[in-house]
């Protein structure tokens, strides 16, 4: 029997043919949902596609509270999206999930699986099996990061250099959000405050990362990086501290000490202040000396409890944040000063664990318990008063933990909040330097250098495996088409432009999107971690391929 081209329905269902190579015969119900899925999770795709480099479109999110936030960030603008089928959803998670593992990359991520999946439907469309195309599209990520791997450059982490250069790249491709009470100027210095303070804020984070890595290491806990923000100065004022900050500020009102030497510092959960019954109850007390009765044994019950800390020779007090009742009252205070012990209320729950590794010492959560091996020692701990701003510094601390603390400064709030995530993001890219030592150039570069070698692998192939992979290899090029287009440049004569220089053995050669040219991108000093690129294109696919597997739809009761 002659060998017929495929005809398809308008539901995307295609005939039987014989042969090998024939046509994937599908029912309409598992076609249509596939077709469903793909349109629903490139439209997310789509929404972000624009967003893409240094260069990319803003986008006006108006929050439930009626804010409006201006952005280009990928990862804001997908938080904020209210996705309501199945498939975009899933394309959100999937740039949740970039931002865990590499903590960069969560717009490309997303625009990578809306063109795997556009690549996919092709191959559907050709009557080839998605159990087949799934199959595919794997080996050819494996082969993809294996070229990749290939190309980069292995870093030593006490190459400081190389580092800098890393976190100062993420820096300068991040542009940043504007509420809607802003100013338009003030939008604009927000803008160019990454690209500005990157001098300060890439050598903060590459110091803080190192202090917590050892020779052995191959990821680092960010958790044990705290920034703590206070609004003054600037940026420049943003500082690694040799030792601890608080959010908090030392308890003052009641005159008690600001400074102390020698700390002996303890951390306890329970309430300075009377006792209260769990429920509210009226006590009405008629008798005056019943009323004296009443305060005396109050004052000598909150007395007896800061004894007991005092002779644990406690100098130095922070106490938990309390909801059942005020963690510490007037007279407690005034019982600690007359003790000289120094008071820092209200820390919070989710600090405590922060703390307790940083300075050494055990939550106490009674008072029975409280004894001096439960104690950390610090050479002085100070309030001071820095740029207009207090605050709360412990350093010279005894049996430290591998912790470190920032203190961001800025003039208001929103430049706070900004300062803190654009180290966020630094802290990301050198953490992706411990997990996988080797840094890439930036720029479309590896995309195209993969894409290519990935199209001359698909030669050598036979059969439907062969048409996936060169549609996988065409499908990595939207990376340098959108950086392209949203630059503003003509997005076929560059990319056939950069193809031919990759041909012609320039492997370094990029997407200078600020001269809009083709450069040298290690040359510009343009760098990324490897992880960040590998762990866009595995996740982008394997997401892609649970997509093409799914066949029906049930809601649950």
């Amino acid at each position: 029997m002659a060998s017929k081209q495929p005809t398809q329905t308008q539901q995307g269902v295609t005939k039987t043919l014989s042969g090998a190579n024939a046509a994937f015969n599908d029912k309409g119900k598992p076609m249509e949902l596939r077709l469903s899925n793909m349109v629903a999770a490139k439209a997310i795709s789509d929404a972000v596609r624009t967003s893409l480099g240094p260069r990319g479109m803003d986008k006006m999110i108006q929050t439930s509270k009626g804010e409006v936030i201006v952005t280009n960030d990928g990862a804001t603008i997908l938080k904020s999206i209210q996705a309501l089928h199945p498939a975009a959803k899933m394309l959100v998670d999937l740039s949740a999930a970039q931002d865990i593992e590499a903590g960069d990359g969560t717009t490309s991520v997303v625009v990578l699986a809306g063109s795997f999946l556009g690549a996919a439907e092709k191959m559907l469309q050709k009557g080839i099996h998605p159990t087949i195309v799934a199959e595919s599209f794997i080996k050819a990520s494996a082969k993809a990061v294996e070229y990749l791997t290939d190309i980069s450059i292995p870093v030593d982490l006490n190459d400081r250099a190389s580092l800098l250069r890393a976190a100062s790249t993420s820096l300068n491709s991040k542009v940043k959000s504007l509420n809607s009470t802003v100013p338009c100027a003030y939008y604009f210095v927000r803008f160019q405050i990454v690209s500005q303070y990157s001098s300060t804020l890439a050598p903060i984070a590459v110091s803080a990362v190192s202090r917590l890595v050892t020779p052995t290491s191959s990821n680092v806990d960010l958790r044990d990086i705290r920034v703590v923000k206070k609004v003054g100065g600037t940026i420049e004022d943003t500082e690694l501290v040799e030792g601890v900050v608080l959010n908090q500020n030392v308890v003052v009102s009641a005159g008690g000490p600001t400074r102390m030497e020698k700390a002996k510092i303890a951390i306890i959960q329970f309430q300075l202040s009377a006792p209260k019954p769990d429920m509210d109850n009226t006590v009405v007390i008629n008798d005056y000396r019943q009323m004296d009765k009443v305060i005396k044994e109050g004052r000598q019950y909150i007395l007896n409890l800061c004894k007991k800390i005092k002779k644990a020779n406690c100098n130095v007090l922070l106490i938990q944040k309390s909801i059942l009742r005020d963690a510490v009252d007037d007279v407690s205070l005034n019982f600690l000063k007359r003790l000289n012990i120094l008071v820092v209320k209200d820390v919070e729950r989710d600090e405590i664990e922060f703390l307790s590794k940083s300075l050494g010492c055990k939550p106490v959560a009674d008072i029975d318990a409280f004894t001096e091996d439960k104690l950390g020692y610090a050479d002085l701990v100070e309030e001071t008063n820095d740029n207009g701003v207090k605050v709360v510094r412990i350093t010279g601390v005894k049996n430290r933990g591998r912790t470190v603390s920032i203190l961001a400064m800025g003039g208001n709030h929103l430049v706070v909040d900004e300062c803190e995530r654009s180290l966020h993001d630094a802290l990301c890219v050198v953490r992706c330097l411990v997990k996988k030592r080797a840094l890439i150039g930036g720029g479309g570069a590896p995309e195209i250098h993969v894409s290519r070698l990935l199209s001359q692998y698909a030669q050598s192939l036979k059969g439907m495996e062969a048409y996936c992979f060169q549609a996988y290899a065409d499908a990595l090029e939207v990376i340098p088409i959108t950086l392209a287009e949203n630059a503003g440049l003509n997005p076929i004569a560059i990319v056939t432009d950069l193809r031919n220089r990759h041909a012609l053995g320039d492997g370094n050669a990029g997407i200078n999107v600020r001269r809009g040219v083709i450069s040298n991108i290690l040359e510009e000093e343009v760098v990324q971690p490897l992880l960040v690129t590998t762990s866009a294109i595995e996740l982008s696919t394997e997401t892609v391929c649970l997509l093409l597997k799914i066949d029906d739809y049930v809601q649950a009761r």
